[in-house]
């Protein structure tokens, strides 16, 4: 018997596949059902290739319910700019959870997992960020800074960001661009305490080993997400911010303790509060979240299969037709 597979490129996925509401809620629900339990997720399958500069992560997860499971690849290597190739690639690979048959090979070079990234950054805005947002920050200035500002103004439309970054001139185009893609005022700043100090949501999106947020900048009714931090030694908010926090929240537990901002926390031996929230269980009522407008939130994403699953099958439900068939 024939069986065929879907093959879909990133050109196609980049036309069909948008970063809006609907591609928030898929993901809010795929937290929603790591929370209800039975869902299985295996720990990242993490390589640091030192000697060429790069590193591979590889993502999974079932989930009760859905019809099909995704095993995502994501290599990036940090030199190839050196010979106009690009740093990040990858792929998805769609199974059925019925027969474990391939069903769609996603070839996106990564557009997928930027896409349900900055998705989860909307959803833990949506449920741990003050009900009214003016002013918003982003540290850093790549695609996620982008992305993830697009993603919070979907949940909280702000009318004011605030761009920071290393190199002022890339965060005055990372401004320009989001000032084009969102109508809103944005200014690119040299002080990262002064964008802490006036916002009330910031986002921190850098590979950054030594913190960029300090404790001391955190002031009530702040909430801040951080998604820099999904390898070990990575590290972008200072460990004593967990500590000053009413509600610090994580995607996944178990990966924080050894790649998110909790991995930093342990090891200076600063967090004493036990067994963090879950971004689930927040959303599902379990447990509590922020309770106050003047509550300080942190919530720490380091990237769960979860999300890969729940694209991945979003994308093959709503575009069956989409890309070329393979028969084999």
């Amino acid at each position: 018997m024939a069986h065929e597979i879907q093959i879909v490129t990133e050109a196609e996925l980049r036309r069909l596949v948008r970063l809006d509401l609907t591609t928030v809620d898929v993901i809010e629900a795929a937290f929603a059902a790591l929370a209800a339990g039975g869902v299985v997720m295996p720990p990242i399958l993490s390589m640091d290739l030192h000697t060429v500069n790069g590193e591979v992560d590889v993502k999974t997860a079932y989930i009760p319910g859905f019809d099909g499971f995704a095993i995502k690849v994501s290599p990036g290597f940090f030199d190839n700019p050196k010979i106009g190739l690009p740093s990040l690639n990858g792929l998805m690979i769609l199974f059925s959870a019925q027969t474990g048959l391939v069903q769609s090979l996603f070839l996106d070079n990564g557009y997928l997992t930027d896409i349900r990234t900055a998705a989860a950054g909307a959803v833990a805005a949506r449920h741990l960020a003050p009900g009214t947002v003016e002013t918003a920050g982003v540290i850093g200035t790549g695609v996620q800074a982008r992305l993830q500002m697009q993603a919070a103004h979907l949940v909280r439309p702000f009318k004011r960001l605030l761009v920071h970054g290393r190199d002022m001139e890339k965060a005055r185009a990372c401004a320009a661009d989001l000032a084009s893609a969102l109508g809103v005022a944005v200014e690119p700043v040299t002080d990262p305490a002064a964008l802490v100090r006036e916002a009330q949501l910031v986002v921190t999106t850098t590979p950054a080993r030594q913190p960029v947020l300090r404790a001391e900048w955190l002031h009530p009714g702040l909430h801040v997400t951080a998604m820099g931090s999904d390898q070990a030694g990575k590290n972008e908010l200072d460990p004593l911010a967990l500590m000053r926090a009413d509600a610090y929240v994580c995607d996944r537990v178990s990966q924080c303790e050894g790649s998110g901002e909790l991995a930093a926390a342990l090891a200076a031996s600063v967090w004493t509060k036990g067994r963090p929230a879950e971004l689930g269980q927040v959303i599902t009522g379990t447990k509590p979240g922020r309770r106050s407008a003047e509550d300080i939130t942190i919530c720490d994403l380091t990237g769960t299969g979860i999300q890969d699953t729940a694209i991945a099958t979003h994308v093959r439900a709503r575009f069956p037709a989409a890309g070329t068939p393979l028969l084999t």
